[in-house]
């Protein structure tokens, strides 16, 4: 393999085309498309400054490295990638790709990052700020992940995620297949219109979680006091843990927690609204 190393690239397309190049200690200056339709490239230590420095590569590692803010949109196009111990202050990464590993990677602008991204692994991960990251997502595996970025999950498929805090709002909307597992789920709308959702040893907080779902199943999950209005319209098998505050207009399945304080069957509960809801 190639090496280069400690040197500064700028201006329109520098490294176009590379293959089987290792590069270290490299800045990727101001300009566009730094390293565009290479493959087999790895990055130790290197710093990305201009915009759209990673794309259509096929083939890569990126370890130990920072993409400035003006890197925005940099990693687009770009399958069987391996991201560790890498810091991005760029928002709009990670875009129509396969294959995609992170381990150790804080992103500090997550806007529209990971955006129809198919067989994406996650491994102590850190999103702060954006909007809509891990839109239409599939095949996801998730163990680690803090974050404060709002509606996370949206339109995704076949999404597994451990040992996670994620405190947004409008999370796991239209999803399909999804299982949580250890996780804190803070924020308002929680899985609303989703399909085949599995909550196991969970905690839910926010208003209206838990909604026009086709199939949800709680395992040993706790609710916040603020936690109003649960599982409306939804077909539910839940097994809570302590106190929910309500539970309003389930289709059917069966509800049992420690305690309920009320349950809300109005003019508006869709047939045939015989949820089995008790005590323990």
């Amino acid at each position: 393999m190639k090496i280069i190393k400690d040197k500064s690239f700028g201006g329109e397309r520098p490294l176009f085309g590379m293959k089987d190049t290792r590069l270290e200690g490299v800045t990727i200056t101001e300009g566009e498309s730094g390293i565009k339709c290479c493959q087999n490239i790895e990055a130790e230590g290197c710093r990305f400054i201009g915009k759209y420095p990673w794309w259509h590569v096929d083939g890569s590692l990126i370890e130990n490295c920072y993409f400035e803010v003006g890197s925005r949109s940099a990693i687009w196009y770009s399958n069987d990638m391996t991201m560790r111990n890498t810091v991005i202050d760029a928002p709009k990464l990670f875009r129509e790709m396969r294959n995609l590993t992170l381990e150790n990677v804080t992103i500090n602008d997550a806007d529209e990052t990971f955006w129809n991204i198919r067989g994406l692994k996650i491994r102590n991960v850190t999103l702060h700020e954006g909007t809509y990251p891990f839109m239409y997502c599939e095949d996801v595996d998730v163990d680690g992940l803090v974050s404060d970025s709002k509606y996370v999950f949206q339109y995704c498929k076949n999404v597994v995620v451990r040992n996670a805090r994620i405190v947004t709002k409008d999370s796991f909307w239209e999803c399909e297949n999804v299982t949580i597992y250890d996780s804190v789920l803070d924020g308002e709308y929680l899985a609303w219109h989703s399909k085949n959702v599995r909550l196991v040893n969970c905690h839910i907080a926010g208003e209206q979680p838990l909604c026009y779902l086709d199939g949800v199943v709680l395992e040993n999950c706790t609710f916040d006091a603020a936690c109003d209005r649960a599982f409306e319209d939804s077909v539910v098998e839940a097994d809570i843990r302590g106190a929910i505050t309500e539970i309003k207009n389930p289709i059917s399945g069966h509800i049992v927690a420690d305690e309920i304080g009320r349950i809300t069957y109005d003019e508006y509960a869709k047939e045939p609204h015989d949820c089995v809801i008790e005590v323990r």
